[in-house]
């Protein structure tokens, strides 16, 4: 049925598209000929304002498949309407003005379904690249580039609704399963040089996903910058307010980059090691980083103290009492790292667990995380972007693989730009990590 509606909506199209022709080239009554046109014209005005169902209620969706089918239709009907006109213009007598109105009249119809398709698309997909919309602007007046930017709109878009409707579909399906309920609620912290805001969630879509799965989610909110020992505070305040709002026993605690150095000292220093069940550190540098060191030694201490100067007075308006950025820093050195295992052992009462992934090349992550890579690259080895793989090792120790060549890099793994990562899910990552906690009774 869906083919035959893609179908008549073509067919449609190409007849009003070719109103032209079909007056030229017929003997019907005038009268029946302008029933016909303004039949074709209203035709045109729904395929430009309707809307598509969908099986999944969703609007954002529904408006991304009907721009996509827009942008299919203006792509096959341009396709035919060269072929139509070419063998119109062979075989037929027509005046030139005639012929004239008659290729006038497919190139604006197309364009204004291209339009409509393609705003439609601009403004529901989250998948399609700033870049990608500023070459649109820029250039959807030139031909042929247009062509290939039209298509990578469609490609992107048509890519996200099949993957977030596969999604809704699959989360709908399992919800009254629950399977990431855990025994204890679960303490997502933040890494370095980031907040956790309202309106801008670090972990992306992650803890949506968590919850419709039955997931009890709360954050570290721990400064975006400061010593160790200082956000290991923080940390240790999260965890006595959430025991206190819950009435829970423990914490099944989430913590990427340095967010891992702060619960592991909110462990093993701050007494917190009986009211955590298990830590799972996310990219965290336990090991610590020797591009931190690198470039602590190879740059001036003015342009350090400067960087921190800005940074502690931008982070201060957004939210942070005393924010610190050398000490952050200076807490992910490797020379550093050397005595964390000796001042945070590991607490008997608590599971250590870890994850890592790691980029395949710089082409893997946009600016800065391209250029720290091949840096940690000469200095380390396989890495992030930020921390290499052998830092990241921790108590029990999983390394993400994906098949194709573009890797996970450190803002991938937290689903920092929402971005569908080609066989990547990593909102289903997160399901099934807390999904076996559930099972394993934490």
């Amino acid at each position: 049925m869906k083919k035959l509606s893609y179908l008549a909506e073509l067919i449609l199209f190409l007849l009003f598209c070719n109103t032209i022709p079909l007056w030229t080239e017929t003997s019907l009554p005038t009268a029946v000929m302008v029933l016909i046109t303004v039949f074709l014209s209203l035709a045109f005005l729904w395929i430009l304002i309707r809307r598509e169902k969908t099986e999944i209620d969703n609007s954002r969706l529904r408006r991304m498949k009907r721009g996509c089918s827009q942008l299919r239709l203006g792509g096959f009907a341009a396709a035919a309407e060269i072929v139509i006109l070419t063998v119109w213009f062979i075989v037929t007598e027509a005046s030139p003005l005639a012929k004239t109105f008659a290729v006038i009249m497919p190139i604006l119809a197309v364009g204004l379904v291209v339009i409509a398709g393609g705003i439609r698309v601009a403004s529901s997909s989250k998948q399609i690249k700033l870049t990608d919309h500023i070459l649109m602007m820029m250039m959807w007046w030139f031909p042929i580039v247009n062509i290939f930017l039209i298509r990578k709109f469609y490609k992107t878009a048509r890519r996200e609704f099949i993957v977030e409707s596969d999604k809704i579909e699959l989360e709908n399906a399992r919800a009254e399963n629950e399977i990431c309920k855990t025994k204890y609620p679960v303490l997502m912290v933040h890494g370095i040089f980031f907040r956790d805001w309202q309106y801008l969630n670090y972990w992306g879509r992650v803890p949506a996903s968590l919850k419709r799965n039955g997931a009890v989610i709360y954050y570290g909110k721990q400064q975006s910058a400061r010593a160790v020992a200082d956000c290991g505070k923080e940390v240790r305040d999260a965890i006595m307010k959430v025991l206190e709002e819950t009435g829970a026993e423990k914490v099944n605690i989430i913590a990427h980059s340095k967010g891992g150095l702060d619960s592991r000292y909110a462990i093993s220093c701050l007494g917190m090691d009986k009211y955590v069940a298990t830590l799972t550190t996310i990219n965290t540098p336990h090991k610590g980083c020797d591009m931190v060191d690198f470039l602590l030694d190879k740059l001036p201490d003015s342009f350090a103290e400067f960087l921190a100067r800005r940074y502690n007075k931008i982070f201060s308006k957004l939210g942070d009492k005393d924010p610190d950025f050398l000490a952050g820093v200076h807490d992910l050195s490797a020379i550093r790292a050397k005595a964390y295992d000796e001042e945070m052992p590991d607490s008997p009462e608590v599971s250590y667990r870890s994850v890592m992934s790691v980029m395949s090349s710089a082409g893997s992550a946009s600016f800065p995380l391209n250029i720290s890579y091949m840096l940690i690259k000469k200095l380390n080895g396989a890495n992030d972007g930020l921390v290499w793989e052998e830092s990241a090792k921790h108590g029990s120790y999983q390394l993400i693989t994906t098949p194709q060549k573009r890797g996970i890099s450190h803002g991938d793994v937290i689903d920092l730009m929402r971005e569908n990562i080609e066989n990547y899910d990593v909102r289903e990552f997160y399901v099934d990590m807390v999904r076996r906690l559930a099972q394993e009774g934490f």
